[in-house]
């Protein structure tokens, strides 16, 4: 059995994962094209943000929590890096800081981030982890 936090704030992670996958995939056709690497993270992104949102929903343990708020995390720089210091074959995302699926998705990744660091900095021994029950 996988001990797990029952946390409050599982479904809203996985609300934000969903939404972080939700604000890549329109986007997959156009950068492969223009940067295949790039169309492929994309797609990387949105199904593993997928699984892990079924798996916070389902399971809710310390290490979907941390790897959730690892991938969000790399998602988010790999965005400021492109706006800032450029990604090969897209440096014409240099400072396009209105891009409309930008905001939504730094925004949830970054929050996804910050909600698994606090779900993670608030477990101590006073909310000990419960066994997973299995069906």
């Amino acid at each position: 059995m996988r001990p797990t936090l029952d946390s409050p704030w599982r479904w809203a992670g996985a609300v934000l994962l969903l939404v972080t996958a939700g604000t890549h995939v329109p986007l997959v056709p156009e950068h492969l094209e223009e940067a295949p690497y790039v169309g492929v993270l994309f797609i990387a992104l949105a199904v593993v943000s997928v699984a892990l949102a079924a798996l916070l929903v389902l399971h809710d343990t310390p290490l979907v929590w941390a790897v959730s708020g690892a991938v969000t995390a790399l998602a988010a720089l790999a965005f400021l890096l492109s706006r800032t210091v450029g990604l090969p074959q897209i440096g014409d995302d240099i400072g396009n800081w209105t891009e409309p699926l930008g905001f939504p998705a730094l925004t949830a990744e970054v929050l996804t981030t910050v909600t698994g660091l606090l779900v993670l900095s608030r477990r101590s021994a006073r909310t000990p982890l419960r066994p997973a029950v299995t069906r």
